[in-house]
């Protein structure tokens, strides 16, 4: 779900600018902001105790970013990092609320958006948990693809690579390509000039 540029700056909202690397929040700050991506990439991130990293999700133009701790008074569980030059626009927290009192259509529509993430991590999280890794993969090329209008097969283009895609997956980089290739062999996706066609 986004809310349209317009009604964000016409309460205030501000854009910022990202280099890749750049933290747009940190796990365990306080949420004060509502973000949504304008251009570029973001991913949503942890990190565990060995320093080996668990990639939450990759939110790219029009995604907001960790909308639902605006409703909760938790601290953030994960980082939102630019992954490419990013341009975020961002609106206070109380700012928000207070126009979704007076637009409560809006809300509904937030309300519904985050039912919709919530059902896709779920889905996410059966998947990732069975061993078979193109199982795994697939789920969440499957899951990236829903939001494209052509859902012939080999018509989407991975957006990221493949560390990514072990990050998302909980799997290492070797299997990841390991069974990548597999897959290829088996008509489940194509390469072509390193780019994977789901």
């Amino acid at each position: 779900m986004s809310i349209k540029e317009e009604i964000l700056h016409s309460i205030g909202a501000t854009e910022q600018e990202y280099s890749p690397g750049d933290y747009i929040f940190r796990e365990s700050g306080t949420p004060q902001f509502y973000y949504q991506v304008i251009t570029g990439d973001v991913k949503l991130n942890n990190y565990n105790s060995d320093g080996k990293e668990f990639i939450q999700n990759i939110l790219s133009r029009e995604d907001a970013l960790g909308e639902s701790m605006l409703f909760i008074e938790k601290l953030y569980p994960m980082n939102a990092i630019a992954l490419t030059k990013c341009t975020i626009i961002k609106v206070c927290k109380n700012t928000l609320l207070h126009f979704f009192e007076k637009n409560p259509m809006l809300y509904l529509e937030i309300c519904k958006s985050l039912s919709e993430h919530l059902y896709r991590k779920f889905v996410l999280m059966q998947k990732i948990s069975c061993h078979n890794a193109a199982e795994r993969l697939k789920e969440v090329m499957e899951l990236m693809k829903q939001q494209q209008t052509n859902q012939e097969p080999f018509t989407y283009e991975v957006p990221i690579t493949r560390q990514q895609l072990a990050s998302l997956t909980g799997l290492c980089v070797e299997t990841t390509i390991r069974t990548i290739k597999k897959m290829e062999r088996e008509k489940m996706l194509r390469i072509k000039n390193r780019k994977i066609l789901f």
